[in-house]
């Protein structure tokens, strides 16, 4: 059986209420004692934030001078220089 609060309640105890749904027990939020509005766990998804690293492996190509691409307009920029067009 779910827990009813009036909002007030839902206000000030808000954390202590989704600690309980989080366990699994729903709470109703009402209005003047009537239900307005009920807090419930989602469940999991099947697919996990840790699935999905490493989803795109062998399916991108990365330069080898990736982190170097660029430096030398960077460094022109930082020295006041206008950057060299073909070293971008």
């Amino acid at each position: 059986m779910s827990e009813t609060v009036n909002i007030h309640e839902a206000k000030t105890h808000f954390s202590r209420l989704l600690e309980k749904v989080s366990r699994g027990e729903p709470v109703v939020i009402a209005r003047a004692g009537k239900p307005i509005a009920r807090l419930s766990r989602i469940e999991a998804s099947a697919e996990s934030a840790s699935d999905r690293i490493g989803f795109l492996k062998g399916q991108l190509e990365i330069p080898d001078d990736l982190d170097r691409m660029g430096e030398e307009a960077i460094a022109a920029l930082f020295q006041g220089d206008e950057p060299n067009a073909s070293a971008s």
